[in-house]
């Protein structure tokens, strides 16, 4: 047994765990009911259907990153505070899977839900592709013993699916409630975002560390390697965008995304873009913006709140003003 000691030297690591700490919400916090109008009113069928998917899809995702690679990465993480980053980071990953859960019971039938994630998820083969490839990696640290080479290519799939592979999913909620419509679910969806740009970075972070106890050959490997996953995950995407944005229009919008957050995750690993430049959507733009967004006061948390952790009682003194 071994104990944690945080008065040890290491202020990214705490910078890291305090801004987790400081973005902690829960679903609950969010009145989604407030959206079934808008859900009903503003968006047609076909709208409906690709949301549904979206959320569905992103579902899985969160369920494979909370129930089993951060678990798996924490579990060989030799500094012990990075460790309570990682648990923290995984916790997150539970509530962002409820979250579409909490979203899906107020705007649809349970049983429509249950269709969903019981079988839509499981049917759909770009997605059940992309979660393999993942799982894979985080799968070779399932033993006690594991070498720094699997250590970092755990971490760049885990980079690829927190900083890349979620974002497909992100764009028409943003989208959606840049144009008023569906807000409060969208505000779920955006702090969703802002905790997984957390996670990225911090992996990406940590797997730099580890990329440096690879030795020149291994390090050659693991660059090669980690250009081929990221290029066969993008050839999957843009079949899984097709599947679900082709009947809305939005195909090319979205891959545009797909590529800007290929490029992000290339960079929280260190290494430069891959993908040319391209403008954003500005409702996209406007939604990544990382500045303070609250649209309702009573219910929705703006973007950079910070939980008190360091509350002391009041005392008479307190109100003695000069």
């Amino acid at each position: 047994m071994k104990a944690v000691n945080w008065n040890k030297q290491d202020d990214l690591t705490l910078m890291y765990w305090r801004q987790n700490i400081a973005q902690f919400w829960v679903d609950t916090e969010f009145k989604v009911s407030k959206d079934i109008k808008s859900w009903t009113e503003d968006l047609n069928d076909l709208e409906r259907d690709t949301y549904k998917k979206v959320l569905a899809g992103l579902t899985g995702l969160d369920t494979q990153q909370g129930d089993i690679g951060m678990p798996l990465v924490s579990i060989h993480t030799e500094d012990m505070r990075k460790q309570a980053v990682y648990s923290f980071m995984g916790m997150m990953e539970q509530i962002h899977a409820k979250s579409y859960s909490t979203i899906f019971s107020s705007l649809i039938p349970s049983k429509e839900t249950d269709y969903l994630l019981d079988e839509w998820v499981l049917e759909n083969k770009e997605l059940q592709y992309k979660a393999k490839r993942i799982e894979d990696y985080y799968l070779k640290l399932f033993k006690p013993e594991v070498s720094n080479y699997d250590l970092y290519m755990a971490r760049v799939a885990s980079v690829f699916l927190e900083s890349y592979l979620f974002y497909s999913g992100f764009f028409y909620p943003l989208y959606l409630a840049g144009q008023g419509k569906v807000t409060t679910s969208g505000e779920i969806i955006r702090k969703i975002l802002l905790d997984e740009t957390i996670h990225g970075s911090f992996t990406g972070f940590d797997a730099q560390e580890v990329f440096k106890t690879l030795d020149l050959e291994e390090q050659a490997r693991a660059e090669k390697e980690m250009y081929e996953l990221m290029l066969d995950l993008y050839k999957n995407e843009l079949v899984y965008t097709e599947d679900l944005y082709a009947q809305i229009g939005l195909v090319d919008q979205v891959k545009d995304y797909v590529e800007y957050n290929a490029n992000r995750a290339l960079a929280n690993l260190g290494y430069p873009g891959y993908f040319d430049h391209k403008e954003l959507n500005p409702i996209i733009e406007n939604a990544i913006n990382t500045s303070t967004k609250n649209h309702d006061f009573f219910s929705v948390k703006g973007d950079s709140y910070v939980v008190s952790m360091n509350v002391e009682p009041l005392e008479d003194e307190d109100f003695i003003f000069e």
